[in-house]
């Protein structure tokens, strides 16, 4: 099909709400990306106001359900809390729609599942917005790592930490984030992921409860003080990853990747490379290159006119849901577990 004869790819979203303007965000990502904004479905009538000024004329809907019945969107992005996706992502599948969800995909590897399957069945394109993937600070991790900068990846070790009350909101809820590590720690694991070949075979969590909870307003229901997985490959390599509401020495996302031949660290803005010698220590800093989000939306645009192939595949974005899942887990029952998926 020629480009003068192609038919629009016509968008929406499930969820305007005003945390980080997400809405508008993905709306005029999928804009710039060459598809058009068509509906967004909110039950917060005040928000579907802000929509409606900031893209005159799209339909605006109240409910999910009155959105796939009466709109032509081909495409639906969800911009809801965690514990969500899983539903609505099937209930759009199902209606032949293609989905992409914000991270995580879903909480646990049953829903990832039960999702996948639902696209595979209806024919449709499920993936989940890892708009991170294209980060310049992995973008030039895996290339200085897959060059041979610290020799055979050993261990990464992925951690972001802070000390405080976690904020009251459904964030901080486990029921509906996951927990402390569902938010944050799928992004350092879809970064760590990118640098080792290995499958994972069994995960091992860790967590510490109770000490934030009575300050919060979810009590009995907020996420952990401190969650901590340490992730088996079937190479022989292994993975941390830690994040915490308890760290009096509080640094900012990063991994630090050792090798046999040397070490590489990085945050979202720089990176260090440090390699032993018979002189000394030789080390090397700079700054990562630029993000480049925008990325993604072009690739699922590619993906759906073009049958490129697919960066962020359902299968690829359940390896990070896989391993929180089974940490979690892991950590209630005290020993380790074995992965399905690697």
């Amino acid at each position: 099909m020629s480009k003068r004869t192609r038919k629009p790819i016509r968008t929406g979203v499930i969820g305007y709400g005003g945390a980080f303007n997400m809405g508008r965000r993905h709306l005029e990502e999928m804009r710039e990306a060459g598809m058009t904004p068509t509906a967004v479905a909110e039950i917060d009538a005040s928000r579907l106001k802000e929509a409606e000024k900031d893209f005159p004329g799209i339909e605006l809907y109240p409910r999910v359900d009155d959105m796939l019945a009466r709109s032509e969107v081909d495409l639906v992005t969800l911009i809801t809390p965690h514990n969500t996706h899983a539903s609505l992502a099937r209930q759009c599948l199902k209606a032949g729609r293609h989905v992409v969800s914000e991270k995580p995909l879903a909480l646990t590897t049953a829903d990832c599942d039960r999702m996948i399957a639902s696209a595979q069945k209806s024919g449709v394109v499920l993936s989940t917005y890892h708009n991170r993937h294209w980060d310049g600070c992995i973008r030039h991790a895996v290339k200085k790592i897959r060059g041979g900068a610290v020799g055979e990846v050993v261990r990464i070790q992925a951690r972001m930490g802070t000390w405080g009350k976690p904020r009251d909101w459904w964030r901080s809820s486990k029921s509906i984030s996951g927990g402390i590590l569902y938010d944050w720690g799928v992004h350092l694991l879809e970064y760590a992921l990118q640098l080792v070949d290995g499958k994972v075979s069994e995960v091992s969590g860790y967590a510490k409860t109770g000490f934030w909870a009575p300050r919060t307003a979810w009590k009995d229901d907020t996420n952990e003080d401190e969650a901590f997985a340490v992730v088996r490959f079937d190479s022989g390599q292994w993975l941390t990853l830690c994040v915490t509401a308890l760290d009096a020495n509080p640094k900012p996302g990063r991994l630090e990747i050792t090798g046999t031949e040397g070490s590489y660290v990085f945050d979202p803005t720089t990176w260090e490379w440090i390699k032993p010698g018979p002189g000394g220590l030789t080390i090397r800093k700079g700054k990562n290159p630029p993000d480049e989000s925008y990325r993604y939306y072009e690739n699922i645009v590619a993906h759906l006119r073009d049958k490129a192939p697919l960066a962020i595949t359902p299968e690829w974005a359940r390896r990070p849901i896989h391993i929180l899942d089974l940490a979690d887990r892991s950590a209630r029952q005290g020993r380790a577990l074995k992965a399905r998926y690697g």
